[in-house]
C-alpha cells in the first residue's frame, strides 16, 4: 500500500547558508555547494548537518535522512561506528599530531600491505587528491618521463595536472603532458604508446568507469590484463585510483577484484570511516622513488586516523564488507527498479551494487531524474542526481524498505507533475 510522506522544511538550513555566503566562498564550495547547480530546487536540500549516526544524518532543521551518499564515501561502516571511534579516542588520549610520528603509523602500514594484494609499502596523506598526486609524482620520479594517460570521464582530484583545460585557474602548461583516451579501446591505447614511445610515465585510471552524469560501466573482458601487459612491456607505471571504490568491491583492492595488479593503488574514502587520511600503496621497485619525494603535509602523520584505519579495516574483514555491500546494494537497487516500473518510470541502475548509479531514462535530460531525487531528499532519502551512491555496513533491511516507500511517494509526485509522460 502506498504511503505519503510530509515534505521537510529547511528554513534553518537556508538561514545558515545566508550566513555562510558572507564569510565562505559560495557558502559551501565544491560539488556540495549550490553554485555547482546540482541541487535543484535548492530549497529542497539540506545545506548543513547537525548530527549523524549509523546510516542517518540530521540537518539543522531536525530532519532525518537515510544517507546514500555516505559523506561522498567515507562513511563505510556507519556514522560514529563504536569500534572505530573507541580506537580513535584511545589513541587521542596517547597523542595525535606529535613531532615524531606514533608507532601506530607503522602498524597501519603493516596492515595495509598485508591486506592489499599489490601493496609492498604505504605512503600516507590526508585527501584522495594527495594520494593521486603522490602516485603521479612517484611515477615521474621513477621513469624520468612527463606524459600521463587518462581515460575519458576521469576524476583524480583537484591538482592542476589532473584537472581540465577549461577549469578556472588551470593553464595550458598544467595539462600539456596529458593524453586522453576512451575506455576499452586497446588498439588506440597501443597506438598512442607507440606514438609517444619512451615518454609516458604513467596511466592513471579508476578500476571501472564510474564518472558523474552518465551510466557507470565495467571494463570489457580481458581489458585490464592486456593493459597490464602493455604497461609492463613499455615500463609505464600503472596507477589505480581506488579512492571511491577501494575496499567496497574487494578488501585486497579493486585491481585484485578485476584480476590484475597495479603498480600503485590510491585509497581514501573507506580507509578510516571518516577520519581524515589517505594512502597510496605501491610495488617494491617504486619504493625508492616514493622515498625521495619532496612531499609532505602538516598533519599527514597524525596518529588518530591511523588507529581508526586499523579498526576500520579489521572490522571490514570481520563482517566481509564487500559481500555485505553487494547484497544490500542489490536488494536496494532491485527494489528501486521495481518501484519505478510500477509507477511507469524506467530507472536505469549501473555500476557495482556497492557504488550504484541511478538514472531515470524517460527523457533525454537529467532534469526529470533531478526532480525525482529532490522529492526523495525532501522526504528523507538522500540520493544525488549526478554521482554514484554508497552502501554502508549499518544499513538495515528496514532502512531499505523505508527508502522504497519514500521512492514510491516521490515517483507518484513526479508522475502527477508530468501527465504528458503517461
Amino acid at each position: 500500500m502506498s504511503k505519503s510522506f510530509p515534505l521537510y522544511d529547511t528554513t534553518k538550513s537556508n538561514e545558515w547558508y545566508a550566513r555562510a555566503v558572507k564569510v565562505i566562498p559560495a557558502g559551501v564550495y565544491g560539488h556540495l555547494g549550490s553554485a555547482e547547480g546540482l541541487f535543484i530546487p535548492v530549497n529542497r536540500w539540506p545545506r548543513f548537518a547537525e548530527k549523524a549516526k549509523g546510516s542517518y544524518f540530521w540537518d539543522v532543521d531536525g530532519n532525518r535522512y537515510i544517507d546514500y551518499m555516505c559523506a561522498y564515501g567515507p562513511n563505510v561502516l556507519g556514522y560514529n561506528d563504536p569500534d572505530v571511534d573507541a580506537a580513535a579516542l584511545a589513541q587521542l588520549k596517547l597523542g595525535n599530531c606529535t613531532t615524531s610520528p606514533g608507532k601506530v603509523m607503522v602498524e597501519c602500514a603493516e596492515l595495509l600491505t598485508d591486506t592489499v594484494a599489490s601493496a609492498d609499502w604505504a605512503f600516507f596523506a590526508k585527501n584522495g587528491n594527495d594520494a593521486t598526486q603522490g602516485a603521479i609524482l612517484t611515477a615521474r620520479a621513477h621513469t624520468h618521463r612527463k606524459k600521463l594517460i587518462f581515460f575519458k570521464g576521469f576524476y583524480h582530484g583537484v591538482s592542476p595536472m589532473v584537472q581540465k583545460i577549461d577549469y578556472p585557474g588551470v593553464t595550458p602548461e598544467d595539462v600539456a603532458n596529458n593524453i586522453y583516451l576512451p575506455w576499452d579501446n586497446i588498439e588506440l591505447f597501443k597506438q598512442t604508446i607507440e606514438e609517444n614511445k619512451g615518454e609516458i610515465a604513467a596511466l592513471i585510471a579508476q578500476p571501472y568507469d564510474h564518472g558523474n552524469f552518465y551510466d557507470n560501466k565495467y571494463p570489457m573482458e580481458g581489458f585490464w590484463k592486456e593493459v597490464r601487459r602493455i604497461c609492463t612491456e613499455n615500463e609505464i607505471v600503472l596507477i589505480i585510483d581506488d579512492v571511491r571504490a577501494g575496499f567496497r568491491l574487494d578488501l585486497q583492492g579493486s585491481d585484485h577484484y578485476f584480476g590484475f595488479e597495479a603498480d600503485i593503488i590510491c585509497f581514501c574514502k573507506a580507509l578510516a570511516n571518516g577520519y581524515n587520511m589517505s594512502a597510496f600503496c605501491g610495488k617494491d621497485f617504486l619504493k625508492g622513488a616514493a622515498a625521495g619525494l619532496s612531499y609532505t603535509g602538516s598533519y599527514w602523520m597524525s596518529s588518530v586516523p591511523f588507529a581508526a584505519c586499523i579498526a576500520c579495516i579489521n572490522k571490514m574483514k570481520a563482517i566481509d564488507a564487500p559481500k555485505l555491500f553487494r547484497e544490500l546494494g542489490t536488494e536496494l537497487t532491485e527494489g528501486l527498479k521495481k518501484t519505478a516500473a510500477e509507477n511507469g518510470f524506467d530507472l536505469v541502475v549501473s555500476g557495482a551494487p556497492a557504488l550504484f548509479y541511478l538514472r531515470i531514462a524517460n527523457d533525454d535530460s537529467l532534469m526529470l531524474h533531478q526532480e525525482w531525487v529532490a522529492e526523495c531528499v525532501n522526504r528523507g532519502a538522500f540520493f544525488a542526481s549526478h554521482h554514484n551512491h554508497f552502501i554502508n555496513a549499518s544499513l538495515t533491511h528496514e532502512d531499505i524498505n523505508l527508502t522504497l516507500e519514500i521512492a514510491d511517494d516521490a515517483f507518484k509526485t513526479v508522475a502527477k507533475n508530468h501527465p504528458e509522460l503517461f
